[in-house]
């Protein structure tokens, strides 16, 4: 009797540290982005705004790097030829953000269906903004680790051309960027 009761008590502890994963993982620090989500492109003559539509963001409240988006766009792509791909590949969102698929995203950038921009240089301190956009009018945005992030959180001496980050202000979306 014993030996089952230690076993229902470890099958119970099982089940609830793989749903605290989950749950921790999937929707504990993810929260829906209230209000403007800033969309533009990095030109060389300064950020551009992208005419986007039926935005959906999220951001993660424990990591710049948690931020996703899908929106609608008009934008010609041919007329975005000069810009600069950045490096990286979309990352991936809690599965109940169905817009977006990194997978999916990855695979129409892969064969030229979708190019990816910098959209937002610093957005945090050594994280930059990246979008997508489909040929289909579909686009994506996260954040990446830029240069300075990646040589700052591997302990790395960051150098003169990454910002101060005692005094680095964030960009600040939705409400709370609202002064709500």
């Amino acid at each position: 009797m014993k030996g089952k009761v230690a076993i229902l008590l470890i099958l119970a502890a099982c089940v609830a540290g793989g749903w605290g994963i989950w749950y921790t993982q999937q929707r504990a620090f993810w929260e829906p982005v209230e209000g403007p989500v800033t969309l533009t492109l990095v030109t060389p003559d300064g950020p551009r705004a992208i005419d986007a539509g039926g935005v959906s963001a999220i951001r993660s409240v424990s990591s710049p790097l948690g931020f996703r988006a899908c929106f609608g766009h008009s934008e010609d792509l041919s007329t975005l030829e000069g810009l600069e791909p950045p490096e990286g590949a979309p990352t991936v969102a809690p599965a109940w953000f169905e817009c977006f698929d990194a997978d999916a995203i990855g695979a129409l950038i892969e064969v030229g269906e979708a190019k990816t921009f910098l959209a937002y240089q610093d957005v945090a301190f050594g994280v930059d903004r990246v979008v997508a956009l489909g040929s289909d009018g579909r686009g994506w945005a996260w954040h990446e680790l830029n240069e300075c992030g990646d040589r700052d959180y591997s302990g790395t001496p960051v150098g003169r051309e990454c910002p101060d980050r005692e005094t680095y202000e964030p960009l600040v979306e939705g409400a709370r960027g609202n002064g709500s």
